[in-house]
């Protein structure tokens, strides 16, 4: 899988991601959910889905889902049409871009959070 596709297809995930920090019990669910699978780097989440985008896609979605709860944002905040959720995904999906092609074996975790503060302007 190209890195264009990787990004493309897996990083519209901070748009559909929004987690309130009132629903605990849902929160703990998102968060232990992911932990399995918060070990991937870049270059690894790509290599495990072996060409499926869909794994790709949930991988960086939850990763990202856990970056909003962490930092209690509500993202609907930030979007509020359908120019604002294109400009948070295009800016999202060049910031992980810029990072994962800074360092292939970065923790991406901590890229998708890096993503997630550029994106928002935090």
């Amino acid at each position: 899988m190209s890195r264009n596709r990787f990004t493309s297809a897996a990083l519209a995930a901070l748009l559909i991601a929004p987690v309130s920090a009132s629903a605990d019990d849902a929160a703990d669910a998102m968060v232990q959910d992911a932990l399995p699978i918060m070990y991937h780097s870049c270059a690894s989440v790509v290599e495990q889905g072996h060409g499926d985008e869909a794994f790709v896609y949930d991988v960086v979605e939850k990763m990202t889902a856990v970056s909003l709860y962490n930092r209690q944002i509500d993202i609907t905040v930030f979007s509020d049409s359908d120019a604002d959720e294109a400009r948070l995904h295009a800016a999202f999906v060049e910031a992980l871009k810029a990072g994962c092609s800074a360092d292939q074996n970065a923790l991406l975790a901590g890229v998708v959070d890096n993503a997630v503060k550029a994106a928002l302007g935090l």
